[in-house]
């Protein structure tokens, strides 16, 4: 029997012990359903063999090479990652289009005696869902922005909020980035098809009669790019507006940049490309500091120069209606962090009334 999606909360709400993804390790690698395990029926360098023979020589000698394939990598997966598993385990397989691959490893795995089901059209209806919700839907409930300065500690207030009683979603985390220049981590991003599966998760998940925080962000976060649905809903948020002293913030940053700042000729390297927006003795000012470890007074010279007039400027050209709230020197210390949250999810609640 196949499972037929109808929306995404179909997926979250399906009575299944595990989501088995059998398409390639890159096809995985790219995007998936959230959750799903990867299980190949054939690797990167076997589908593309298969493909090749398929196309220039025969569909069946294809066809039997796959089949035998497939049936050696089921072998390795009964043997490893499913050994473990009862009399009365019930999965849910899918491939690229809910064919030939997923068919072929839900058989066997019916052989055994399990209740595998199949999610009919494979992964390509999944998509197609979330491309609706993301990019031909509007967003489904109140969206609430948290913005402020670089190093305002927005990241972490948003995601203290649930405890406030609020929801979020936290875009930077889904993108795997903090949203600047200098934002990136040693892992790459996403690919936009696995950001946009999170997001559409995050989405689904989400009470439509409740507003939702998000953090003020561009329209791109690293190489991620918003799609319309939220993107749209933030562009009139109501929005806070956090104001901390800027010393607090330059301390703020020296712990969220940690790992860059192990990194000093990474660090270095990442400053090049101010050089158009700054010119070469400014960055070289920079990069002298780098070399002297002198982290705090960099951080406050990039707010100065860059970061808090770039800011200032896109705010000026936000339509939705503004709040602030003013933060003492000490609100984002580790020990104040909590109650920052609280004062916070009052001015929230102020905003949205």
């Amino acid at each position: 029997m196949a499972l037929t999606l109808t929306s995404l909360a179909t997926l979250q709400g399906a009575d299944f012990d595990e989501i088995i993804d059998v398409r390639s390790p890159a096809e995985f690698a790219e995007d998936h359903v959230p959750g799903a395990v990867s299980l190949p029926v054939l690797s990167n360098a076997e589908r593309a063999e298969v493909g090749t023979v398929y196309v220039q020589d025969s569909p069946f000698r294809a066809r039997k090479m796959g089949a035998a394939m497939v049936a050696r990598n089921a072998a390795r997966h009964l043997e490893t990652h499913l050994a473990s598993k009862g009399g009365g385990y019930r999965p849910l397989v899918y491939c690229w289009r809910g064919g030939q691959r997923s068919g072929s490893f839900t058989g066997i795995l019916q052989q055994v005696g399990w209740r595998a089901d199949v999610l009919k059209g494979g992964y390509q209806s999944y998509r197609r869902l979330v491309q609706t919700a993301l990019y031909d839907g509007t967003f489904p409930c109140p969206v609430l922005l948290l913005d402020g300065d670089t190093g305002s500690g927005k990241t972490d207030l948003l995601n203290l909020l649930p405890q406030e009683g609020f929801q979020v979603i936290d875009l930077e985390g889904l993108a795997h980035h903090r949203g600047s220049l200098l934002g990136a981590y040693a892992e790459e991003q996403p690919a936009q098809k696995g950001f946009e599966s999170r997001l559409a998760a995050a989405i689904t998940a989400l009470d439509p009669t409740r507003p939702v925080v998000v953090e003020a962000e561009s329209s791109k976060i690293g190489r991620i790019n918003l799609p319309p649905a939220i993107w749209q809903a933030m562009k009139s948020a109501p929005r806070l507006v956090l104001s901390v002293p800027r010393a607090a913030r330059a301390r703020y940053l020296m712990r969220s940049y940690g790992d860059l700042l192990a990194q000093p000729a990474d660090l270095t390297e990442r400053l090049d490309p101010f050089r158009k927006l700054h010119g070469h003795g400014q960055v070289e000012a920079w990069q002298a500091l780098v070399a002297e470890q002198a982290f705090e007074p960099l951080a406050d010279s990039l707010m100065e120069v860059h970061y808090d007039p770039l800011y200032r400027r896109n705010r000026k050209a936000k339509p939705g209606a503004a709040a602030e709230l003013a933060l003492d020197d000490g609100a984002l210390e580790p020990e104040a962090m909590a109650n920052t949250a609280a004062k916070v999810a009052e001015a929230l609640r102020a905003l949205s009334a």
